[in-house]
């Protein structure tokens, strides 16, 4: 469901800090800095922070440090990592939401993936956890979720950047076009529905404002950068043996097989109005961050 009209909505009144996990990542790092720029108080939560006031350490997989880290926060942004679509997904958002409940969170903004079966179930747990309530008593939270197609960031930062930067970027993925979104863009959203009201109890597809394969976003930046970045289609098996020579770690290849073979089937293609529509403004291009300086 996406929605339409949201762009002039009420300021929450609630200026406890915000609890930013992954917030050393793509999109959390970006997310805290939105906030800040509005002048919000904010946590930054991940497996290793540097030591700071405002960064706590959070381990989905240890949950006894849960509490600590949504002591006192009035929100929270959720990025799962490595991918919501990953076993044991949904029994951590519903304990993590229970958690945050309890702490008497008033509101959880969620980043989640387009047409993924699990993330899907995730996204049902956190809105079940929620009651679509909110308020600091312990009656429930506002929540929004985030489904976001592949980001732009994803070639400059990461496994894939070092591949751009040879001048070749060699995926098991054809001529299937994909919406590529500017982390920027998500970001954006994100800190709107934390610190405004009028987009609780919503999931909002978040798209770039066109289609284009993997092949043509490459052409795309060759044209803009004058840097040369060659497109190919690999087989699978090829691409995982890249990756273990690369040191990537046997559960993450199980990951990055199982999306290049599910989600790269046309389910994703079409774009969406959302980011217009909360923003008031175009969703970036993948020609933008091209544009400014491809790093």
């Amino acid at each position: 469901m996406t929605t339409s009209g949201m762009t002039h909505e009420g300021i929450v009144a609630d200026r406890r800090p915000v609890l930013v996990t992954g917030g050393t990542g793509k999109t959390g790092r970006r997310v805290a800095a939105g906030l800040r720029a509005r002048g919000w108080p904010v946590r930054i939560a991940a497996r290793s922070v540097v030591p700071a006031a405002d960064a706590v350490r959070l381990d989905w997989a240890d949950r006894a440090g849960w509490p600590a880290a949504l002591d006192g926060v009035g929100a929270v942004y959720i990025a799962y990592a490595p991918d919501l679509a990953v076993p044991g997904a949904v029994d951590d958002i519903t304990a993590f939401a229970a958690a945050a409940r309890a702490a008497g969170v008033g509101r959880i903004v969620m980043l989640s993936g387009r047409g993924e079966p699990g993330a899907e179930a995730a996204e049902r747990a956190l809105a079940a956890a929620g009651q679509e309530g909110a308020g600091r008593d312990g009656a429930g939270f506002a929540w929004t979720v985030l489904r976001a197609s592949w980001f732009v960031q994803n070639f400059t930062e990461g496994l894939l950047a070092q591949a751009l930067a040879a001048g070749e970027l060699a995926l098991p993925v054809g001529d299937v076009p994909e919406p590529f979104i500017d982390a920027d863009d998500i970001a954006e959203v994100a800190v709107k529905a934390l610190t405004e009201d009028g987009l609780g109890g919503r999931i909002l597809e978040l798209t770039g404002p066109r289609s284009l394969s993997f092949a043509a976003a490459m052409a795309d930046i060759t044209r803009l950068t004058g840097r040369p970045i060659r497109y190919r289609r690999i087989p699978l098996v090829d691409f995982l043996a890249g990756l273990q020579a690369q040191g990537v770690p046997d559960d993450m290849r199980d990951f990055l097989a199982w999306l290049f073979t599910t989600l790269f089937d046309g389910r994703n293609s079409a774009t969406t109005p959302t980011v217009a529509e909360v923003l008031g403004r175009p969703a970036r291009d993948i020609t933008d961050r091209a544009a400014a300086g491809w790093p």
